[in-house]
């Protein structure tokens, strides 16, 4: 089968973190799931699913694999044990962290953000699932703190990514006063309905302490992008790419 294609990243100066996004093109899921879905949960031939799951992890290097019943909170899980990219997801969460090397934490979305954190010197590292739920609750600066306090650092020596999700102008939201509650109204336009959830986690990621040179972006949007990312707005019938991060 064709293989899945990615797009790499490399935080500037930490060598020994890898992160990679892969996109819709290549696999073997056959439509609606086309082509390079890697989720157990939408309903796709489990076979198929498993093909592309290995498949993309050997051709990244990766022996564990390691992900969440995504749920839109702000659970986050450390250093988990042993996991194969056959396995299915267990546990409830939203967010992974790993002191151990070879552990890749995967985040699959179809419109959320994925945003991949790293210790400056490679100590850690962790992926967040991000909504507009994750926003709402301030997902991304609790998670800092959470892992902070885990690992007894600075939020100030993490540098973060954020990879391909849905763009503000097409983050539409006709209920916003009741999805995200008051606070949230200099992200939003009310000439389009829209929420701007890029710059959104970016300022939580700041106010959390990160420094803003330290956070990287993917300005790429996963619904106008149609042959590259699977968009849950889009299509409600629809696959999942995945953005992994691991210490080499």
């Amino acid at each position: 089968m064709a293989k899945i294609n990615f797009i790499p990243f490399v935080f500037p100066g930490l060598d020994n973190v890898s992160v990679a996004f892969s996109t819709r093109s290549g696999g073997c899921c056959k439509p609606p799931f086309d082509g390079g879905n890697i989720s157990y949960d939408v309903g796709d031939d489990p076979y198929d699913v498993r093909a592309n799951r290995t498949e993309l992890a050997a051709t990244l290097g990766i022996s564990h694999w390691h992900e969440c019943i995504q749920v839109h909170g702000d659970v986050i899980h450390y250093d988990l044990t042993d996991s194969s990219p056959a396995d299915q997801a267990v546990l409830e969460g939203d967010g992974l962290a790993t002191t151990s090397a070879g552990h890749a934490l995967v985040v699959k979305t179809a419109d959320c953000q994925p945003i991949m954190i790293a210790h400056k010197n490679g100590d850690f590292v962790a992926g967040l699932h991000n909504g507009w739920r994750g926003n709402a609750i301030n997902f991304p600066g609790k998670g800092v703190a959470d892992i902070c306090e885990r690992y007894s650092c600075d939020p100030g020596d993490l540098l973060a990514v954020r990879g391909p999700s849905l763009s503000p102008a097409r983050a539409e939201f006709v209920n916003f006063e009741s999805d995200f509650g008051p606070g949230f109204e200099a992200y939003f336009s009310r000439q389009s309905n829209t929420v701007d959830l890029w710059k959104l986690t970016i300022d939580q990621l700041t106010e959390a302490g990160l420094a803003r040179r330290n956070i990287h972006s993917l300005d790429m949007c996963t619904y106008s992008m149609e042959d590259t990312f699977f968009s849950y707005r889009r299509n409600k019938e629809t696959g999942r790419q995945c953005s992994l991060i691991w210490i080499k």
